[in-house]
């Protein structure tokens, strides 16, 4: 395959090896720092191992976020979203204030609610009950794809049980699957950095995996380009990737490229935040190579990269991109560089012109519907 591409030796070697089997920690590393000529022959690899795993549907979910509060006790210094109780744009939405967002979504077709916001100081397990409940009730053929292992974790804690039971209560009450938030880095040592009143890297292993025994699937997330090393981005996949062989609850992973123009962190004087392109491509085709088709769903945050760069990411082993994100406020607050909602056409329309298929999904990729 790499006769006659100038790559350097030890990355062919890697490569070679990456199309029989996962590669290691060590080989991953190795990938994360190549330049020049061995760029290419990185993404080919991975988008032809996309290729022969999922083949060339690219997916997407039609999808609406509700962000019921923007109030967060828990302020990383990442996230320009989060407010304080007493800040005067501080909102927590009304029941019908949530039903309205959900009506309107389920108009245009949507087949999931994504259902976040910041930690409440009040949040308990009841709280979070009802807000499933409530859209249940009105929608209840849509999914909820909903809160985070730091939300249930602080819910479980205020409600004075433990995590097996809080899962066991939102299940009943109606979550579907988890999203993968709140894992940003899963390292310590950027973790004391970027967001310390977060569960910890095991806090965060020990919540997702109670998720996954109780039956609530969901994707796994990376939020890269901070304070973190490219060592630390590795060491994050491979933790996804041990997890997932012990209880095969992640549906997909989702790196996110942090965008920093209006975080704390910035703000407040750090620099040399934010990912570069080759950066972005380079995790992406990582990834596939790490994570095969032990999850075989790669998603490309449109919302983080904008269109055009979320259709060249497409060619560096993702399969999937995401949903149309109606009310993606907190992707909005950190300055979403084309929007934060998309409509099936226009998805459809980056797809097509990749030469690949779109077709939208539901919220555990176990059924597909073509796009006209």
């Amino acid at each position: 395959m790499f006769d006659k591409l100038p790559v350097s030796s030890e990355t062919e070697k890697i490569l070679t090896k990456s199309l029989d089997e996962e590669i290691t920690v060590e080989e991953a590393n190795h990938l994360m720092n190549i330049q020049g000529s061995d760029f290419y022959p990185l993404l080919a690899t991975a988008d032809y191992l996309r290729q022969e795993i999922v083949g060339d549907n690219v997916t997407f979910i039609n999808n609406c976020n509700i962000n019921f509060t923007n109030i967060c006790t828990v302020r990383c210094g990442f996230c320009a979203f989060g407010k304080d109780v007493d800040d005067p744009e501080a909102y927590i939405l009304s029941d019908e204030e949530i039903l309205a967002k959900a009506d309107g979504a389920v108009e245009k077709g949507a087949r999931e609610f994504t259902l976040m916001g910041g930690v409440l100081p009040d949040a308990d397990i009841e709280y979070y009950e009802h807000l499933l409940e409530l859209l249940k009730g009105k929608h209840p053929d849509v999914s909820i794809h909903g809160f985070s292992p730091t939300m249930i974790n602080d819910a479980a804690i205020l409600s004075g049980i433990d995590m097996a039971e809080a899962c066991e209560r939102l299940k009943s009450a109606g979550l579907d699957t988890l999203p993968g938030t709140a894992a940003e880095i899963l390292t310590d040592r950027s973790r004391e950095i970027i967001c310390p009143e977060k569960v910890s890297v095991q806090e965060w292993i020990d919540a997702v995996r109670t998720a996954h025994e109780a039956g609530i699937p969901g994707s796994a997330t990376i939020m890269y380009g901070h304070v973190e090393t490219l060592e630390e981005r590795v060491e994050h996949i491979d933790i996804i990737r041990r997890l997932q062989e012990e209880t095969g609850g992640f549906t997909e992973f989702i790196p996110m490229t942090f965008m920093h123009e209006y975080s704390p962190i910035f703000l407040e004087g750090q620099r040399n935040l934010g990912a570069t392109g080759t950066e972005d491509l380079k995790l992406y085709a990582v990834s596939r190579l790490m994570l095969r088709d032990l999850i075989p769903n790669i998603q490309v945050s449109w919302v983080k990269m904008g269109f055009r760069f979320a259709q060249v990411s497409l060619t560096a082993g993702a399969n999937d991109l995401g949903g149309t994100l109606g009310g993606d406020e907190l992707s909005e607050a950190s300055g979403a560089p084309d929007g934060v909602e998309a409509s099936i056409e226009s998805l459809g329309n980056i797809v097509r012109n990749l030469g690949r298929n779109p077709m939208e999904r539901n919220s555990k990729y176990t059924e597909f519907y073509p796009i006209d």
